[in-house]
């Protein structure tokens, strides 16, 4: 069960990871539309190229979990990524959350401790 856990908390940085950079990758070009102009300008920026690497990592890893574990068990486990945006959130993008956010992530990781509880 360690090992697992284990996995999933890299999958889930790498995944989290993903999304930050996307983030900061979106921040550099202009409004979105649904334009060449605008999905060739992302291939252009280093930002959404390491939002493909971490995305591609944190599968790589996921295909593992599943491989090797119940899904049942693994899929819960996913959750931790909340924690990981969350605090992205707060510590590189500044943004102020609040304290009900915070409760809903915890309720969140307290059902996935219950879902992933071997029988």
């Amino acid at each position: 069960m360690l090992k697992l856990i284990g996995f999933s908390l890299i999958q889930c940085m790498f995944l989290a990871g993903g999304q930050v950079f996307l983030k900061f990758a979106l921040a550099r070009i202009d409004n979105f539309s649904w334009t060449w102009k605008f999905f060739g300008s992302l291939f252009t920026i280093w930002q959404f190229a390491a939002s493909g690497l971490s995305m591609l990592l944190a599968s790589l890893i996921w295909f593992y979990i599943i491989k090797h574990y119940e899904l049942s068990l693994a899929y819960p486990l996913t959750s931790f990524s909340y924690i990981f945006g969350t605090l992205a959130a707060i510590f590189i993008f500044g943004e102020s959350v609040p304290v009900m956010r915070w409760v809903g992530v915890v309720l969140i990781m307290v059902g996935a401790a219950f879902l992933s509880k071997p029988s």
